[in-house]
């Protein structure tokens, strides 16, 4: 492994994203991903208006995006009581230069991930090879310590390493030994897909119930000849600090009957979840879990991306895009400060502090804090949401979540492109 090469550390968006920037402005990098065979993993995640920009950017556009998912028209918050406590319209429906998109998230990642072969070729990303841990050397640069999976090791010297592994990093794990544990706040989710007919627009992102006993539905497919589509769906039930999480593994299979009772009254006239849960093959169980922010994300030549830097809940629906984010931003970095830890202290002084106080939100609920205030200020029963939040009140609650996730229509559709066209790196890198 040359010295001039960066290290990325993780094969999941971020990791992959970062590979794609950089083989963009010209950087040479490998990706190391601890699995052996990548394969089409996981259920449904959103794609917001600003990281579907980005990936348009790397020449990622609605054809493959659409063979992946679909654009999201509408999002909304349903009470329990079955009425409707906000809605909104979605990406372009919305006026956004972008859609937004609901997307299956192992079909994305694969195709994220040929899209690396094709450009960088068969040897960009090494498989069954997981970074353990870093030496940072005398010259500035970096040495990965690769644990493969057949059990034996390598040192690989690169210029910089960039830790894109997860909400579990070794990377981090050493940046910061004495971290908190991980965080869970209460919340179990049980996720899965089936077909059914979408629901509203057709292709909304609902979200039904209370702060503390919930289900999130949502497209994740085009509607086929018969009107069905694969229908993405999160079941999500608070406990007491008794429960013990710890059972809960990450997309744990479980059965429908060890949770499905539990929304048995979800039946209305345009929903009936249990008759749609009935349908799914799978289902898995998450506890939702983040981790404290931290000071910083840069031990000089090594850098934390992603859910290694800033883990989230999904309430807010961001985390996959914030990682695209991550990616571009370091890529504009270095096309004007160059391949160099400086660029990584520049990353960290941009990002750190608000993308940290992003995960925040999300953990005091996010968008979804709007159920919070309805069981607050009636016990979530009411006959009309304007004589309980008032609309500019919800208006402006939703904005501000916009704003500070770095969605807000009008920021994004005024703002110039992340990386200009044909730029390339500062200094002695490029390729």
């Amino acid at each position: 492994m040359q010295q001039d090469h960066v290290l990325i550390a993780g094969g999941g968006i971020g990791g992959l994203v970062l590979a794609l920037t950089l083989h963009q402005i010209g950087v040479r990098c490998t990706v190391f991903e601890s699995v052996r065979e990548l394969k089409p993993l996981g259920v449904g995640i959103n794609l917001q208006p600003n990281a579907v920009r980005e990936l348009e950017d790397l020449g990622i556009g609605e054809a493959a995006l659409d063979a992946v998912g679909l654009p999201a028209r509408e999002w909304a918050l349903v009470g329990l009581n079955g009425k409707d406590i906000y809605a909104e319209p979605r990406g372009k429906e919305a006026g956004y230069r972008w859609h937004q998109y609901a997307v299956h998230r192992g079909r994305f990642h694969m195709m994220l991930y040929n899209t690396v072969l094709e450009r960088l070729g068969p040897d960009s990303v090494r498989l069954g090879c997981k970074v353990r841990g870093y030496r940072k050397e005398a010259d500035g640069s970096v040495t990965a310590l690769v644990e493969r999976a057949d059990g034996t090791s390598e040192e690989l010297g690169g210029k910089l390493l960039i830790g894109a592994d997860g909400i579990h990093s070794a990377i981090r794990a050493q940046m910061h030994p004495d971290q908190p544990p991980i965080h869970w706040g209460g919340t179990i989710m049980w996720r899965g897909t089936a077909r059914g007919v979408p629901i509203r627009s057709g292709s909304s992102f609902v979200g039904l119930g209370t702060s503390r006993h919930r289900v999130v539905l949502y497209p994740i497919s085009h509607p086929d000849a018969d009107g069905l589509a694969d229908i993405n769906w999160i079941a999500e039930q608070t406990f007491d600090a008794s429960h013990d999480w710890t059972n809960s593994g990450w997309f744990r299979p479980v059965e429908l009957s060890e949770f499905a009772h539990e929304f048995e009254g979800f039946v209305y006239g345009w929903l009936d979840l249990p008759a749609l849960l009935a349908k799914s093959d799978l289902a898995y169980e998450n506890p939702m879990i983040d981790r404290d922010p931290l000071p910083t994300w840069v031990d000089g030549p090594v850098l934390l991306i992603g859910d290694a830097a800033h883990p989230m809940y999904p309430t807010g629906s961001n985390g996959a895009s914030q990682a695209i984010i991550d990616a571009r931003v370091l890529g504009r970095i270095m096309t004007q400060q160059g391949v160099s830890a400086a660029s990584f202290a520049a990353f960290d002084a941009e990002l750190c502090a608000p993308i940290g106080a992003v995960a925040m939100r999300n953990r005091g609920a996010g968008p979804f804090g709007l159920l919070n205030m309805v069981d607050e200020r009636c016990g979530g029963q009411f006959d009309n949401i304007d004589a309980v939040i008032p609309a500019d009140e919800r208006a402006a609650f939703m904005l501000a979540y916009q704003k500070a996730a770095g969605f807000a229509k009008e920021q994004l559709n005024t703002a110039p492109p992340t990386i200009p066209a044909g730029a390339q790196v500062a200094g002695e890198m490029a390729a």
